[in-house]
């Protein structure tokens, strides 16, 4: 064997070893399943609903195993702490949720992770706007005369719990009407909100649409307002905030895609490049039009959802600082 031939064959036992430290995401993904998609909240929740819907779709797409893994607790905390403490591989991936990501972000004191930091944010997939809901017996018929009796006496309106988006909603409403005696009733979740508000202990509740579509529908409950960008195509009567003078109250409860901190690019591109087709797949398509929890056109991916994340994090985070709102 001449010199040239050993250098050579001594220049391939040195890349060698940089070809097998190569992470294996970046080698070839996915080369090996499952992957699991963590969905933060209980079963049965939209969260798992949507994530059971798409896990199939993607599985389809991708040529691995997708399984759903229900890691609830702390309002979300709990799986989204999880899946940033993962290895950015590409086979752990979030169901993030505005109500972490953005709410609890804003309102708490201290968080185990960095909301955008901590991850990589693929897609914003669909969004769930926010009602004011009255009984359908109220006296209350529209916004402004809702306002105007909560500026005169007490007004009540539930939530599903203090720190929560729709708690934040009514004081970024309270305080930009000027309705001083619009009084906020802290449930432990929206169940016995609802059942306070239909008994006529509250006179009132903010909500996300998602649970209450049924009941807007048959009447038993109405909605003075939304907090979507436009008037939603299955209630054209119900107006938006923005449409009566509180562009601020814009507002929504959206759930997106998102990896620990760090995911390849040629991951995210081959992720993001699938999330039209699965939120176009007929069965997820219907089941989030009889929830009203809809894609944004256009998809917000990858930078553009970052900065929606930020955005809205400092607006919320300046509603709690006004209005008092910390969770320890």
């Amino acid at each position: 064997m001449n010199r040239r031939t050993l250098l050579r064959a001594g220049a391939g036992l040195i890349a060698a070893p940089a070809l097998l430290n190569r992470p294996a995401a970046a080698q070839a993904w996915p080369s090996r399943g499952p992957i699991r998609l963590v969905a933060q909240f209980p079963p049965g929740g939209l969260v798992d609903t949507v994530a059971r819907l798409m896990a199939p779709a993607m599985a389809q797409e991708l040529g691995q195993t997708v399984v759903v893994e229900n890691r609830p607790g702390a309002a979300g905390l709990i799986g989204t702490d999880y899946v940033a403490k993962q290895p950015a591989d590409g086979y752990t991936l979030l169901m993030s949720h505005a109500i972490v990501h953005v709410f609890a972000a804003a309102t708490r004191r201290t968080m185990p992770f960095d909301p955008i930091g901590d991850f990589t944010h693929m897609a914003l997939l669909v969004e769930a706007p926010m009602v004011l809901l009255v009984r359908g017996d109220s006296p209350f018929q529209s916004l402004p005369q809702y306002l105007d009796t909560a500026k005169r006496q007490p007004v009540r309106y539930g939530s599903s719990g203090i720190a929560s988006a729709p708690h934040l909603l009514g004081e970024l409403l309270k305080r930009e009407s000027g309705a001083s005696q619009l009084d906020h009733v802290p449930y432990q979740g929206t169940a016995p909100a609802m059942q306070d508000l239909l008994a006529r202990v509250i006179e009132s509740l903010i909500d996300p649409i998602t649970t209450n579509v049924g009941q807007m529908r048959d009447g038993s409950l109405r909605a003075l307002a939304v907090s979507s960008e436009k008037r939603l195509t299955a209630f054209p009567d119900v107006p938006t905030f923005a449409e009566l003078g509180f562009p601020s109250l814009t507002a929504a409860q959206w759930l997106g895609l998102s990896g620990p901190k760090g995911l390849p690019a040629p991951i995210v591109e081959r992720l993001v490049s699938l999330v039209p087709s699965l939120l176009a797949r007929p069965e997820l398509r219907a089941r989030l039009e009889d929830v009203q929890t809809l894609p944004r056109d256009p998809i917000p991916t990858k930078d553009a959802f970052v900065s929606l994340i930020r955005q809205q994090l400092e607006h919320w985070r300046a509603v709690a600082r006004a209005a008092n709102i910390e969770v320890t």
